[in-house]
């Protein structure tokens, strides 16, 4: 997944911010882990403030709910 499409789907998700957007904001990291590794998605995950909003820690590991 690109960063540029990633930054879209967390923005939106996280301005939602309801249980369903928790779990499509994880689904978008765990797309995110394999191309471009944690530290992006620890990036994001402090960009949009989710620890505060859904207690997503960095560090967290996610895995694409899409794997082969």
């Amino acid at each position: 997944m690109i960063l540029e499409k990633t930054h879209e789907l967390i923005a939106m998700h996280s301005g939602l911010g309801n249980g369903y957007d928790r779990n499509s904001a994880r689904m978008v990291l765990g797309e995110v882990m394999p191309d471009h590794r944690q530290q992006a998605a620890d990036d994001f995950i402090r960009e949009y403030e989710l620890e505060a909003h859904w207690e997503i820690k960095p560090g967290t590991k996610f895995e694409s709910a899409f794997k082969s």
